[in-house]
């Protein structure tokens, strides 16, 4: 199933840049294995914010709540979850002439 996330991240203000600098590179090297996992399939960065829109494939909600638990930022993230169904625009485009285009 698809979801569609809202994540805001708010740190603490007396984390020192080393920590600010290892946690970041923890937090990518986590959405990266989602990525290759097939979980993470696509992360927006709200521009000029700590935050993103992210969609993600999981078979269940709680699959989706132990994939985002595992996160490293996870403690400091507001999240806001949107299950996500195919629109009918969706449905007719891949019935009358196949998979939607790529979506860069």
């Amino acid at each position: 199933m698809l979801y569609m996330l809202k994540i805001v991240v708010r740190l603490p203000d007396d984390w020192s840049p080393e920590k600010l600098a290892e946690t970041n590179k923890n937090e990518t090297a986590r959405s990266m294995q989602m990525v290759r996992e097939g979980k993470l399939k696509r992360i927006f960065r709200i521009a000029g914010r700590r935050a993103n829109f992210s969609i993600w494939d999981c078979a269940s909600p709680e699959e989706l709540h132990a994939t985002l638990t595992a996160m490293p930022l996870h403690p400091y993230m507001d999240i806001e979850v949107t299950p996500l169904i195919k629109h009918t625009t969706t449905q007719a485009w891949e019935k009358e002439i196949g998979d939607m285009p790529h979506f860069q």
